[in-house]
């Protein structure tokens, strides 16, 4: 038997278990996003803007969009308003990838290791660049789904911000999708008036049936 090719094939089963990580957003339909989703819209985010990321290594962009949230797999999604500078998040995250890599041959083990901690540190201009279109995604999200009363989109205004200013191709953007949450909450505020959907992230969109929600995302 191919023993690395046993390993990979049981590190990609094991990976599935992204399609069932439920984050605290929603689609536009109100269904609960999982994180694959979000990861997918990452790599698709990364190649609609590659034109603006000139000297960028885009097969980095890519792959780092992809183990980003990797280890999500084992230890599950915190949303960022839960989210403190002194948990453990960090350190529960690096073991869950360490257990989902184990099985994998060394060297292919090593290079996604080695990538989700360039990403985890902001290293490269290739990291910093998906640690800000992962923010900016985020907020399209919150802004775009369906979600339930009293949902904080408040948050979204100063969520990740340092990393897209960091990062000066994102920051017009960022400008656009912080309309959007503006424009979901006056909606939100309005009293009997259910929440509006920004069909494209940033533009009001149709009326929904649905109102806020009540938790954020991360």
């Amino acid at each position: 038997m191919d023993a690395q090719l046993a390993g990979r094939l049981r590190f990609l089963q094991a990976a599935e278990a992204l399609k069932n990580v439920l984050r605290s957003g929603h689609s536009s339909t109100g269904r609960p996003e999982s994180t694959a989703e979000h990861s997918w819209r990452l790599c698709l985010m990364a190649l609609v803007f590659e034109d603006r990321f000139a000297g960028l290594d885009m097969k980095k962009v890519l792959s780092l969009c992809v183990i980003h949230d990797l280890a999500e797999a084992v230890v599950g999604d915190v949303p960022a308003v839960l989210q403190h500078a002194n948990d453990d998040k960090e350190k529960a995250e690096r073991a869950g990838l360490r257990q989902l890599l184990d099985g994998l041959d060394p060297a292919l083990a090593g290079r996604i290791a080695a990538l989700w901690e360039e990403y985890v540190a902001a290293a490269t201009p290739e990291a910093r660049a998906v640690k800000a279109m992962d923010k900016c995604e985020t907020i399209m999200q919150h802004n775009q789904g369906l979600n339930a009363p009293g949902f904080d989109y408040g948050f979204n205004l100063d969520y990740g911000r340092r990393h897209v200013e960091a990062v000066p191709e994102l920051v017009a953007l960022r400008a656009l999708l912080d309309e959007g949450t503006r424009v979901r909450m006056a909606a939100s505020a309005a009293v009997g008036m259910p929440a509006q959907s920004c069909e494209n992230g940033y533009h009001q969109g149709s009326m929904k049936t649905r109102e806020e929600k009540e938790t954020d995302e991360h």
